[in-house]
Parts: C-alpha cells; structure tokens; sequence
C-alpha cells in the first residue's frame, strides 16, 4: 500500500520534498495556503533566482548545530542540486560559483517544479491554511480549510516569517509548538539596518566598496566587505545583509551594536598614511573641498568635512591637522550606532525557528513520530548567496525520502 504524504506548504523546500517523496513511491498532497505554489521562489535574486552556490560548506550557514547541517548538506549538496534541476529540463549557468537558471528567470525555474510535481501526479489543494495537526494510535490528522485530511507522514514547509506576502506568517512556527517543539527565538535576517544618525539622508543613495566591522560592547563580532548602500534610514547592501541576523540577536539581547565602516579597504594601514602626506604635499595651495575631492564619493567628503568641524571653502592651512586627521578617520572607520532593523516584510528570510536539537538527521521530529521539517522552519539561515535555497533543497530531500520510509544513501540520484 503506498504511503500517505502530507506536505503543509508548497515553497522552495515543499515542491522538493513532495517530488521526493512522490519518486519514492508515496501518494502526495501539497496543502498549500495561498492562492499558488512557489509565490515566493519568484521573488529571490530580483527575479532571476540565484538556486545554489558552488562554494557550499555548513560555515556559509548559521543555526543552532553546525554538525547537523554539514551532514545534511553531505547528503545532498550543489552537485545534486545541479543533477536535479537539469533532470527536470532547466538548463543552469554558473555566474563566479552562483548557480542560476540560464535565462536568469525565476519564473522558469517554478514551472519546471510545478511540470514535474503534476507528471509525478502530487495533488494541490490551493486556498488550505492548515489550522491544526495531531496524532491519533497510527495516523497524523491535518486540518484546513474545515477539512480534514489523514496522512501516514507530514512534512512541516510552511516557511518562517520573511516575507509574510507570500505566504511565510509564521503560522509553522504555531503548529510545530503545539507539538512540543521550542521555538528559537525568530529574527528578520537578510535584511536592511536602521541607524540612529540622522545626517544620513545627505548621503541616501549612495553606492560605495566598503568593509564592515560589527562591534558590539567594545568587542569585533564580524566582518564583511561589499558593496554599502547609504539609505535615509541606515544602510543596506549585501556586506549588511550578511551580518544583519546577528545585529538582530545582540539587540534582542539589548546590547549595543555599532558598524565601524572602512572606505577605503584596498588600503592598508601604511600605504593610507602614505596618501595622506602625498595629498598634504601636492595640494596645500586649495580649499578644504578642493583639497579632499577625489578621495570618495562627494556627498561622503562634504559629510565628512561637516562632521570634522570644517568649512567647505575653508583653506587647508587653516584647518590644522587635527581636523584633517578627523576627515581621513572616518574615511577609514566611520562609525554608526544600529537601532534596529527592517521588518520581517523587508527581509529575505528569517534566522531561528525549530531547535535542531529536536530533529533527527532524516529531519524528523524527535517529538512526534511521522512528522518531518524541511526548509526555513528550522533554526538555519544561509548568507546570501543562494545558500538558503540550497537549504530548502537540501531538507526538502530528506524529508521527502523519510517521509516516503526510503533510507538515505550517500549518492543521490534523483
């Protein structure tokens, strides 16, 4: 007889593990609460979806264990990734090691997913918010939408809380409490910051290379380097991207959280000093807006010129040195004190969610046996990069193939 597959969600890691599991054999129903699969995958990449990463190892990833995302990733990684997707007719190219559709439309890649979730014969019921799950003697009871459905397995891809346009509420994080699972305190990752400095909206919309250092009670936390976005409320950009679920959590924590900001990074310490007596010997006959135009973008020399206590048409030997020392500094280590930042609506995923400790290797709930979590519910979140959806392919694998009670092998091939 085959085996009854539920799968409350259909997302990135949803429409995988629902493949999965229909190739194993399983009868599969997709409960999916918006009006249709996938909304979200067309979003990702601004619309051109970046699927995977060359470049993948469990340290492009945060969570709870690193151990037991490694192992994951050990069962299906990039190159399974790559097979997959090919399988099912999307052509791939490899951009500097991110993986895209060769079209470099998201679009194309939730059609080949939908083709093959209908060749494969998986229902999906549209329009079904899944409102509770129990477990009788032998069965797991789902029921949406005032309907009741009975499954042998079900698979939690309900998504976290990014995003909650298309379909990532939080409403997961709801159901896997009501049996028995913590819930790790739930963040906006992936997402801009929100500085106290008001003097930012002088500067909004400028782009500029720069390296970002995160300190927080006197201490260096992380560093990232790319390209800084100036907004009127923060900044953003991926360098900002990347740390941002830890600024996140120290707030939480009610730490203090400031962004040392070096724009300058090709530059060490000696070669900028260097500069600095070269431009002090070549241009001493201009005014202070003469003398520092070149360095950086001229919205950030005249902030930084007002910053330092200087006059734009002020001449240079009448600025002394301290204050010229003060322009070059925050050149290299600008500072901004983070408030917050954007809400779960702004961000591209969430950190948090199930504790991993209460899920097995296969991805199934330690709590209730059957029961299975694929995708952003758990207590992983990836840099960007398309390392979260690599995540979502990669639980949506084992949880398909547990769900299905096919054992894991090492050399996938599906």
């Amino acid at each position: 007889m085959r085996k009854k597959v539920g799968i409350i969600g259909g997302g990135a890691s949803g429409m995988l593990a629902a493949i999965t599991a229909a190739r194993q054999g399983a009868e599969v129903t997709i409960l999916e609460a918006g009006e249709r699969i996938g909304k979200k995958l067309l979003s990702t990449g601004n619309g051109k979806c970046n699927l995977g990463n060359l470049f993948l190892s469990a340290e492009c990833y945060y969570g709870g264990d690193k151990d037991f995302i490694a192992q994951a990733l050990a069962h299906f990684d990039t190159m399974d990734t790559i097979r997959f997707f090919q399988g099912i007719g999307l052509l791939i190219k490899d951009k500097n090691g991110y993986l895209y559709p060769a079209c470099e439309q998201a679009a194309v890649i939730l059609d080949t997913l939908r083709f093959e979730i209908k060749s494969l014969g998986i229902k999906v019921c549209e329009n079904c918010k899944v409102t509770k799950l129990h477990k009788t003697d032998k069965k797991l009871i789902v029921t949406a939408s005032e309907n009741k459905y009975e499954f042998d397995s079900v698979i939690l891809a309900c998504g976290g809380k990014a995003a909650p346009k298309t379909g990532s509420d939080g409403s997961g994080f709801a159901l896997a409490g009501t049996l028995g699972h913590h819930i790790v305190n739930v963040v906006p990752a992936l997402v801009q910051l929100i500085c106290r400095e008001d003097y930012l909206k002088a500067v909004a919309g400028v782009r500029t290379d720069a390296e970002i250092t995160l300190i927080s009670e006197g201490r260096c936390i992380a560093k990232e380097r790319g390209e800084l976005q100036l907004t009127d409320y923060g900044v953003s950009g991926i360098p900002v991207f990347q740390i941002s679920r830890v600024v996140n959590y120290l707030l939480l924590d009610k730490k203090t959280v400031q962004l040392q900001i070096n724009l300058l990074p090709d530059l060490d310490e000696g070669e900028f000093h260097n500069l600095c007596l070269v431009r002090e010997l070549l241009q001493q006959n201009r005014n202070i807006e003469e003398f520092f135009t070149g360095m950086l973008h001229k919205k950030l020399m005249f902030l930084f010129i007002k910053l330092a206590g200087l006059k734009a048409e002020m001449p240079v030997e009448k600025a002394g040195k301290e204050k010229l020392k003060a322009v070059y500094d925050l050149c290299r280590s600008w500072r901004l004190t983070v408030s917050g930042s954007k809400t779960f609506e702004q961000a591209q995923v969430c950190a948090g969610g199930v504790d991993l400790t209460e899920i097995t290797e296969n991805m199934e709930s330690k709590k209730i046996q059957g029961v299975y979590f694929a995708g952003e519910m758990m207590d992983v979140d990836g840099k960007c990069g398309g390392y979260n959806l690599q995540w979502a392919w990669t639980s949506g694998y084992l949880a398909g193939m547990g769900a299905a009670g096919t054992p894991v092998i090492k050399e996938t091939n599906i």
